[in-house]
């Protein structure tokens, strides 16, 4: 059975290029040897949780509805407010995992707005450092800088979590744990990191889409904020209600150092 160095080492080795390149097969890729990646579907925990009522997280019982999740990464950018935009016009909520570094630091009054909002502020790190390549305490500057930024601009502590190129392990998991923070994940990527052509990318996103979807964007990239008002009308008419990630899950409750897809 290899090590955790060994195989972390091994991973870089396979996996060369830039940090967005690889999020495509990040899920496939995100554990090696011994170490099974295991994750909860939206579905298992409502159904875990029993009979209790949704309310404080929003109007929509996805036990009833069929939902799906929008969610953004590596912002705020300079197309964030525009984004933002749309999705007050829409009446849509969406779930940000935002960067620290010339992110959040340049951008304050985007992540404000965000949750003033009502959208769902989460973490994606501070540097966007591949967490399954660092040591333990570095892995906890990375998640805990970020909950420190969002702490102060919104007056509210992340419980969210998503490891860049969705690579984790179990020294992940329990540094995410112990900082109160869950692990999501996806199941539907549009590769915007891949294209400027709003018309492919939504038309990816409405290829994958399915009840309980978690749907991952960059709007970092020209071309995903364009295509975000006609991936809602889409999605809209095809019967589905748009909520963040923890309205996805209640009445059940993501659990910290858990991983959820």
């Amino acid at each position: 059975m290899l090590s955790l160095t060994k195989k972390r080492k091994e991973a870089r080795t396979r996996l060369p290029g830039t940090v967005v390149a690889a999020a495509a097969t990040a899920l496939a890729l995100a554990l090696s040897g011994c170490t099974r990646l295991e994750t909860t579907s939206p579905g298992a925990v409502r159904d875990s949780a029993g009979t209790r009522d949704p309310a404080p997280f929003g109007a929509a019982d996805c036990r009833q509805a069929k939902c799906i999740a929008l969610t953004f990464d590596a912002g705020p950018s300079g197309n964030s407010a525009r984004l933002l935009d749309v999705l007050a016009e829409k009446r849509v909520p969406a779930t940000f995992f935002l960067l620290g570094a010339r992110h959040i630091d340049t951008r304050p009054e985007l992540v404000r707005r965000m949750a003033a909002e009502g959208h769902e502020v989460a973490s994606h790190t501070w540097t966007h450092r591949i967490l399954t390549d660092a040591a333990p305490e570095e892995i906890r500057e990375e998640l805990e800088r970020t909950n420190k930024a969002i702490v102060r601009l919104t007056g509210r502590r992340p419980t969210l979590m998503r490891p860049p190129q969705g690579r984790t392990d179990d020294t992940v998991h329990a540094v995410s744990r112990d900082l109160g923070l869950s692990e999501v994940l996806w199941t539907v990527t549009a590769k915007d990191y891949r294209t400027t052509d709003p018309g492919l990318i939504t038309e990816r996103v409405l290829d994958q889409a399915s009840r309980d979807g978690i749907i991952l964007l960059h709007d970092i990239y020209d071309g995903t904020v364009p295509a975000v008002p006609g991936i809602i009308d889409a999605l809209t008419a095809r019967g589905y209600t748009f909520v963040t990630v923890p309205q996805l899950l209640a009445p059940g409750r993501a659990r910290p150092g858990e991983v959820y897809r």
